[in-house]
């Protein structure tokens, strides 16, 4: 649901709301740029015809949102001032050509640094996250953690109006319904007084706040933890960790339960069975032969499955349900593990025993297409070729090393883009 993507172009925000947002990354205002070089014709023209018909959305949008019940202070307040924001188009646009490898990706986020760091924290705010732990059965740790994730603890939660961002981007048309549920969604928060317009801030694609809920997920999650009346996940730590503990209870979360332990696999193991759609019991898969690396009894999951992020030759865990929990808060396997090791980090546990293939490079997003393409010509079905590893990908990969004789782990490697490619 909240992507890292959506953590792009943040900015410096201080423990309360300010009374104005952060104008840069340090909170100063920027010197004064350069003249810019006289404007041509045809470009002002442009421009200004590019003003015009964002004037015009949100006129029309104005109405869409008052027939909503939208009232027209909010109105006002949110439109009045409003402004197109041709970066928000830019990294909206912008797909980049590199991707990281799972372990490049853990040695950037879960860092001694922000392990200490959420130590601290965890000790500063041990009432705020006691109280959401008692009232939603999710530990302090995993609240801590995701606030790590999103935004190092509150330091850095962006400082984009959101009002701005969603018209901008209802506006480009790219994702035009998505845009517009997404404002009229922040118009309703700004309705109900939990915040305002100066202070409701955040990332470039509209994420808000210290652990970035998107306006639809502040409407259905957010809660007012200090009993003040709003829901200020800004502000208010109480309100930041209580509505952070709500979504991963609403997404399914089980007290009582970690989010998985990293397994060792039995020598024959059938790597395909690392899947997210095969869930079976504990009990089955110890059966089966897999064991804790720490020697002890293993979590008891009605329905555990095995992940191998780095494929069969990287580590191995066995995940349950509050695995699944952190994924529906943003939907990347790279992040759930980053949150849940993290946690564990933050409680004193240990981080990945087993090593990563450092020797491993990440495909980039045009050898990614190359390999899809090269797939779907020998019949291995992968879907439409878009150079984003996805299900389809994975298990036309796996039907591929199959036939070649290769444990099937669906790892994209250089290798078999290679052998692919060849005549």
């Amino acid at each position: 649901m909240l992507t890292a993507a959506l953590l792009a172009g943040c900015a410096s925000a201080p423990p309360v709301a300010p009374s104005q947002p952060p104008a840069s990354a340090t909170g100063a205002r920027p010197a004064a740029p350069p003249s810019p070089p006289p404007v041509t014709a045809p470009a002002a023209t442009d421009e200004a015809a590019l003003q015009q018909g964002f004037a015009q959305w949100v006129a029309d949008f104005r109405i869409t949102a008052r027939a909503a019940g939208i009232s027209e202070a909010t109105l006002h307040g949110a439109f009045d001032d409003v402004q197109y924001l041709p970066r928000v188009i830019e990294l909206d646009r912008a797909q980049p050509e590199f991707t990281r490898t799972v372990w490049d990706y853990l040695d950037g986020t879960v860092t001694a640094q922000r392990v200490a760091q959420g130590q601290d924290k965890l000790q500063q705010l041990r009432g705020e996250t006691d109280a959401a732990a008692q009232r939603y059965g999710v530990p302090p740790a995993v609240v801590i953690a995701i606030w790590g994730m999103e935004s190092n603890y509150g330091s850095n939660y962006g400082s984009t109006p959101t009002i701005d961002a969603l018209a901008t981007l209802g506006f480009e048309g790219r994702r035009a319904d998505w845009a517009r549920r997404e404002l009229l969604a922040a118009l309703k928060i700004l309705d109900n007084g939990d915040i305002d317009r100066a202070h409701m801030i955040g990332s470039w694609a509209g994420a808000m706040g210290q652990t970035q809920f998107l306006p639809s997920n502040f409407l259905a999650y957010a809660v007012d933890g200090d009993g003040d009346g709003r829901r200020d996940i800004w502000g208010s730590m109480a309100d930041v960790t209580a509505s952070t503990a709500n979504f991963l209870s609403r997404s399914g979360w089980q007290a009582g339960m970690p989010w998985g332990v990293e397994v060792q696999l039995p020598a024959g193991f059938d790597v395909a069975r690392a899947d997210a759609g095969i869930r079976q019991p504990t009990a089955q898969w110890v059966a089966e032969g897999l064991r804790a690396m720490d020697g002890q009894v293993l979590p008891e999951f009605a329905d555990g499955s095995v992940l191998l992020p780095a494929g069969a030759r990287g580590p191995a865990f066995l995940v349950g349900p509050n695995f699944r929990a952190i994924l529906r808060y943003n939907n990347s396997t790279s992040y759930a593990l980053a949150v849940g090791l993290l946690a564990q980090r933050l409680s004193g546990g240990p981080g990945v025993q087993a090593p990563w293939p450092r020797d491993l490079q990440a495909l980039t997003r045009s050898q990614l297409l190359a390999l899809q393409t090269a797939l779907n010509q020998r019949g291995f079905a992968s879907g439409e070729p878009d150079g984003v590893m996805g299900p389809a990908t994975r298990e036309g990969l796996r039907r591929y090393q199959r036939s070649v004789g290769l444990a099937a782990d669906g790892y994209p490697t250089l290798d078999l883009l290679q052998r692919l490619q060849q005549p």
